[in-house]
């Protein structure tokens, strides 16, 4: 068997971080944007997020060109908040979003306001497009939720921030694996309990019925980088291995940091040894970013790959962006 390496990522952040922060007086992102997901059209890149205002988290949306993603032009809302009493109510937060034949579907993280900490996020919504700039509601319900895996069957929490990636069938078919988070914490002063998280996978043969979950990572009480939680589970392809940033929540800070794993076959996860998977930690030297880094997304730009990420209070500072070369085979 091939022994599985850590790429150890050498990213270089772009000195013009955050290059979307929030906008005073915005409607719909003067509190926070956060939760970044990147998507290529052309020469264009298109970037959900989660955009903060008037109280509210709805799903918003930003283009920049790929040569020059520092200038970027703000198009508001692609999804409104849930109806009075359903499950995204309150928030419309962690995009992900993914093409079926000539259909965009937005997968999100609905809140539905009580206070119940992380089980107040109980479902993961789906909205549909033909063009990918403006989202329908595929339901008013959740087309998932968090007490569908073997190893937390009483959960509800649950929370995108992952990708989908298409498996190729003996027999032609496609099956197709969505990464998500299990949110397991319930509300208590005691961190470790708060803010429990879990990553885990489903399948499915048409993108709207998820079945087969399972945990394929968890934290580690040995690892301070990863003894609180780990989420938001970013995976792709990398020649013959698979590669994935998620986001750590430990006890050397106390809040997120980015690190990485490698797979042979995206559900058994080397981490390596103590913290020397870290890959992107908070930087005392940029106070937007001082605190924490969290929901990774990457893209590959021609010999490096690009990385987009959030900064202070989840997003409260804004989204940042950093590059780092490609010494693998591939990257989509």
């Amino acid at each position: 068997m091939k022994k599985l390496k850590l790429a150890k990522w050498q990213w270089k952040r772009d000195p013009r971080n955050p290059i979307l922060p929030p906008v005073e007086g915005s409607a719909y992102d003067s509190g926070r944007c956060m939760n970044p997901f990147v998507v290529r059209i052309g020469d264009q890149y298109r970037l959900y997020y989660s955009g903060t205002g008037s109280g509210m988290h709805r799903i918003c949306l930003a283009t920049m060109s790929v040569s020059d993603p520092g200038k970027i032009t703000r198009h508001g809302p692609v999804l409104e908040i849930g109806e009075k009493g359903r499950f995204d109510c309150n928030w419309c937060v962690l995009p992900m979003v993914y093409k079926f034949g000539d259909k965009w579907h937005l997968y999100y993280s609905g809140n539905d306001g009580t206070p119940r900490g992380l089980q107040a996020f109980w479902g993961t919504g789906l909205a549909l497009s033909s063009d990918g700039l403006r989202f329908e509601r595929y339901s008013k319900d959740p087309i998932m939720t968090g007490d569908q895996t073997r190893e937390f069957p009483q959960n509800k929490g649950i929370a995108n921030g992952g990708t989908i990636l298409t498996d190729v069938q003996p027999d032609g078919s496609v099956r197709y694996r969505l990464y998500y988070t299990l949110a397991i914490g319930t509300k208590n002063k005691d961190k470790k309990i708060d803010q429990e998280k879990h990553c885990a996978v489903a399948h499915s043969s048409d993108g709207i019925h998820w079945t087969e979950h399972r945990v394929i990572l968890s934290p580690r009480a040995d690892v301070t980088t990863d003894d609180i939680a780990v989420a938001a589970p970013f995976v792709w392809r990398d020649g013959d291995v698979y590669r994935m940033l998620y986001s750590g929540i430990g006890t050397r800070w106390g809040f997120y940091s980015i690190s990485e794993a490698v797979s042979a076959d995206g559900y058994e996860w080397y981490r390596g040894e103590g913290d020397e998977n870290l890959s992107l930690a908070p930087n005392p030297d940029n106070e937007w970013e001082r605190e924490m880094v969290e929901y990774a997304a990457v893209i590959r730009e021609g010999d490096t790959l690009r990385l987009f990420y959030c900064g202070n209070r989840y997003g409260g500072t804004g989204i940042g962006t950093a590059v780092a070369p490609l010494h693998s085979q591939s990257c989509g």
